[in-house]
């Protein structure tokens, strides 16, 4: 069982940086972690993915050059860093567990667990 908790969600302005985390209550290291996004009235998509050993990362091409997933194993927590904020970006953020290696593309029907998100909105 894991449980997963994210944090670092606020109000921004456009151009701004925020950093997200995700702190695991058990050992992630077996699973590729997520992070997905909800903006009202839309569904869920994909953001970023990272393999267990952080090694390989796959963005949505919306965010690619602006976020970067990253982990750290030890600490058993993800991180999204997200500069150049748009207002597009604001949504709820989620951080998601997967069991097994890096899927692409990712869905989130494939996940195994799910955080309860974070808000982040960007104001024009």
């Amino acid at each position: 069982q894991v449980q997963l908790v994210e944090s670092g969600g606020g109000l921004v302005q456009a151009g701004a940086s925020l950093r997200l985390s995700c702190a695991a209550s058990g050992r992630t290291f077996n699973y590729a972690m997520n992070w997905f996004r909800q903006a009202p009235g839309k569904e869920r998509e994909f953001v970023a993915t990272i393999s267990r050993s952080g090694g390989a990362t796959y963005y949505a091409d919306s965010v690619k050059g602006r976020f970067t997933i990253s982990r750290d194993n030890a600490k058993n927590t993800v991180y999204l860093q997200m500069n150049s904020l748009k207002p597009e970006d604001t949504a709820v953020y989620y951080c998601a567990a997967a069991q097994g290696g890096i899927r692409i593309p990712t869905y989130a029907v494939g996940m195994d667990y799910w955080g309860k998100g974070t808000l982040v909105t960007v104001s024009s």
